[in-house]
This record gives structure tokens, C-alpha cells and sequence, in this order.
């Protein structure tokens, strides 16, 4: 197998997929006026210079062969460490005095983190085996991070609000052409399962995805910052909290009882429209410290509740079969000093041991292969946060919640990663996610969140 390490643009041994067709947003490199509905007049000298360039290199990169690209430039972005951050900070940066200098701050955090962070997982990418990264899949995911790259580090400093303002529509462009990330690493390495050790395969999905998160949340958050600067009822003396309670991406107020409730009804709504609405369903009965309120990016913890609520209704529709009533699934929220812990219990058969060990495992699965990967098929885009979503459905009358395509998917539309995706979330801010399994009986899980907000983001970028 060939291991040796490259620091250049790869070479294609298998054509790049064309761009999904649904996909009809710009490139994050293609930073045109015409992406944008603005006049080119309007772009100082720089932005135009990144815009035409990648525009031209976007186009071209498609249907030639890709053209080297020296290490140097990538070397020095490596040599950097990136800047975690915690709650804490998002919510006291942007929930008090909002004004010009903090958000031309933020943007500039934004403008100088993201190229660090790519560059990270592009020399992750390139420490693969060439047989491996060169896969079609994983091949788009590297050229979309290094244009990417190459994108956000060639903008110059934000100096007023107006430069901001045209790095919000660059910042717009990129969240919508990285949608396909996630079911394209997903397939890329499924399709590359025997060519690497699933643990390492694993440690690579976990490392790229963990970023991704990373880079969604300060990019959405300066996005949801900068919309509450530019909104009517921002003034010098408006109150420390805009409405509604959120700091940006950050809901100050999760209420845990009400998340668990609205996620709840939607799978088992989910539920009843793929068995059929006069098949039963299990109902979802919370106990505990029903009050508990604590700050957290809201569409993270739906996605996490969401998909644990998901596996708990399915297993107990399949392990009870066609009984007319079903027994209950119970969440228990209990409020500890530190943490917030949810216990999700059902009686849907267990897990047998033997399977226990690769419930987190996104490269083992005793599913099919060739299931999963029509199965992804189906979902072309999945989002990670909040913003991308807005986006992408600018014409719903109600904005969809984070991680739409994947919490509301039909349940038999299986891709055999949504425990460890879970996993990945609940690590991201400092909690955790574990299981106890009965076979033949049921299932525990317990989800612990960090409640005070002061543990920084858990990264893993200094090495894959």
C-alpha cells in the first residue's frame, strides 16, 4: 500500500464527481459580483482579486487535470495553532456593548482562524495513503477545503463595517458549497474500508468532522453577531440580550424538558408516516429536574436528543412487532451542579454484545455497504449548524433547525452513523455520550452536557 505523504495539488487518478445539481449556490472561492446581486464597484481592489481568481481556477479545475500547488503556503498555516474558544466567551463577546470595533474584531478571529483550521485537515488529508485520498469523494472534499483555503486567507483585513459586511457574503458562499461535505467523507470512506484500518479511518472521520463543527460555529456565530449589529432594534442602549434570548448562534435559556418534547413529537411523527398512522408508537414520558435551563447551541442539542430518540422508537417498534400498544420511552433530565444529564430508556430489545463495540464506529457496520451508500445518495446535503440551513431555505415560512436533512430523515432511510455523529457533537463542547445495553430487554443511554459553558471547544487539530 502506498503511504508516502504529498504537499501538492493532487493529481486525479479518478475523476472528481461534478458538483450535486440541487447545489446551485456559489462557490466559497467563486466570490463574484454576480454571486452576490452587488456591483463590482463595490468590491475594494482586493476582494475582486480574490473573487476573479478562484472563479477562473473553479471552473477550469473540473474537466483538467489539477495544477501543482507549492507546500509553502499551506506549511506556514500548519506551523499555527488554532484558537479555541468556550461558550462563555461567544456569550459575553457578543452580548453586551455590540458595536463597530467588536464586530470588525470578530471578523478579522473569523478571517484568520479559518484558513488555520483548513489547513489542519488538508494536511491530514495528505498524510493519507495517495490510493485513499485520491478515492472520488474524498478527492472533492479536498479540493473544496483547499480552495476554500486558498479563498479565506487571500481576504485582507476587515477594517469598517462595509468590508465586513462583503466578507458575511463570502462567509454565506462557502457555508452553502461545503453542504456536501458529510455525505461525501461518509461515502469516501465507506468505499475505502479495506484500504485502512477502521480505527484509523475512524480517527480520521471523527478529526474532520470535529473541525467542521469548529468552523461552522465561528463562522454562523459572526454571521448571527454581525445579522443583530445590523438589525432595527440594535442601538447603544439596547438590553444586554437580544430577543428571544440567543447571543448569536448561543441560546441562553435551553429549556431540556421543552427539546426533548418538540424533538420527540417529530420522530414520533416520523414514525407514525413510515409504519402508518394506525400502527402504535411508543410515547415519550420525562421525568427528573424538569426545569433545567442551561446556555448551549440549541440545534446541537436537538440534533443529539433527535437522534438518540430516533433509535429508541425504532427498536422498540421492531423488537415489539405488531403489539397494539408499545411500552414507553422515558427521558430523565437531571440537573447536576456541573453537568446536565440525560438518561434516554427504552425497552426496544438491547444491543448484543457483539455489536456493542462498533456502535460508534463510522467505518464498522454490519449494514451494507452498498445500502448506505444508496442511502446517502438520497441526502446530498447535510448541514452542521444553524446558518447553513437559513440559507439554503430562504423561501420556508418557518426556518428549518440545525441538522435538518439528517434529525428528520425517514427512519428507513438507515446510514448506519448517527450514533457516531451524536458522539461527535456531544464531545465537541466538553460532554460526553455513553450506553448500557440488556440484551433482550432494553437500552440506557446518558448524555452529559456541560453546563457552565467554560470548556473550549475540543479540536484534536494538532495532529490526525
Amino acid at each position: 500500500m502506498l503511504s508516502r505523504t504529498f504537499s501538492h495539488r493532487l493529481p486525479c487518478l479518478s475523476p472528481i464527481t461534478p458538483r450535486i445539481a440541487s447545489i446551485t449556490s456559489p462557490s466559497p472561492c467563486s466570490l463574484t459580483a454576480d454571486n452576490f446581486l452587488i456591483s463590482p464597484h463595490q468590491f475594494p481592489a482586493p476582494f475582486t482579486a480574490v473573487s476573479t481568481n478562484f472563479r477562473q481556477h473553479r471552473s477550469s479545475s473540473s474537466t483538467t487535470t489539477p495544477r501543482w500547488r507549492p507546500s509553502t503556503v499551506l506549511d506556514s498555516y500548519v506551523e499555527r495553532a488554532a484558537r479555541p474558544i468556550s461558550l462563555r466567551q461567544l456569550i459575553f463577546f457578543g452580548g453586551r456593548n455590540l458595536d463597530d470595533k467588536r464586530i470588525i474584531n470578530s471578523a478579522n478571529y473569523v478571517r484568520t482562524e479559518l484558513p488555520v483550521r483548513l489547513a489542519h485537515r488538508i494536511r491530514d488529508m495528505q498524510k493519507l495513503p495517495y490510493v485513499v485520498v485520491s478515492n472520488r469523494h474524498l478527492s472533492y472534499v479536498y479540493e473544496l477545503y483547499y480552495e476554500a483555503f486558498e479563498s479565506f486567507r487571500k481576504v485582507p483585513e476587515i477594517k469598517t463595517v462595509d468590508d465586513n459586511d462583503r466578507f458575511c457574503e463570502i462567509i454565506k458562499a462557502a457555508l452553502r458549497e461545503h453542504l456536501t461535505v458529510i455525505p461525501r467523507l461518509a461515502m469516501g470512506v465507506l468505499e475505502c474500508r479495506n484500504l485502512l484500518p477502521a480505527e484509523q479511518l475512524d480517527k480520521f472521520m471523527h478529526t474532520l468532522l470535529r473541525s467542521r463543527i469548529s468552523r461552522r460555529v465561528i463562522a454562523e456565530q459572526h454571521l448571527a453577531l454581525t445579522d443583530t449589529f445590523n438589525s432595527p432594534f440594535h442601538f447603544p442602549d439596547a438590553p444586554s440580550y437580544h430577543p428571544g434570548d440567543f447571543v448569536g448562534e448561543v441560546f441562553l435559556r435551553c429549556n431540556a424538558q421543552e427539546v426533548v418534547r418538540r424533538v420527540g413529537a417529530y420522530a414520533c411523527d416520523l414514525a407514525r408516516k413510515a409504519h402508518g398512522a394506525s400502527h402504535p408508537v411508543p410515547e415519550i414520558h420525562i421525568e427528573g429536574h424538569l426545569d433545567t435551563t442551561f446556555p448551549y447551541i440549541l440545534s446541537h442539542l436537538e440534533y443529539i436528543i433527535g437522534e438518540l430518540l430516533r433509535n429508541s422508537i425504532e427498536a422498540t417498534i421492531e423488537h415489539h412487532g405488531s403489539k397494539s400498544s408499545l411500552p414507553p420511552i422515558t427521558v430523565l433530565i437531571c440537573h447536576a451542579p456541573k453537568h446536565v444529564i440525560f438518561r434516554v430508556s427504552d425497552q426496544g430489545g438491547g444491543i448484543p454484545p457483539d455489536e456493542t463495540k462498533d456502535l460508534w464506529s463510522f467505518a464498522k457496520s454490519k449494514r451494507s455497504d452498498h445500502a448506505r451508500l444508496r442511502n446517502f445518495a438520497q441526502v446530498p446535503k447535510m448541514a452542521g449548524t444553524l446558518q447553513e440551513l437559513q440559507l439554503d431555505s430562504a423561501s420556508a415560512k418557518v426556518p428549518e433547525t440545525s441538522l435538518h436533512t439528517l434529525t428528520y430523515r425517514p427512519p428507513d432511510l438507515k446510514l448506519g452513523m448517527g450514533l457516531p455523529m451524536t458522539r461527535v457533537y456531544a464531545e465537541y463542547w466538553g460532554g460526553s455520550l455513553e450506553q448500557t445495553s440488556m440484551e433482550g430487554y432494553g437500552t440506557d443511554v446518558f448524555l452529559h452536557i456541560e453546563k457552565l459553558g467554560n470548556r473550549l471547544e475540543q479540536l484534536n487539530v494538532d495532529r490526525l
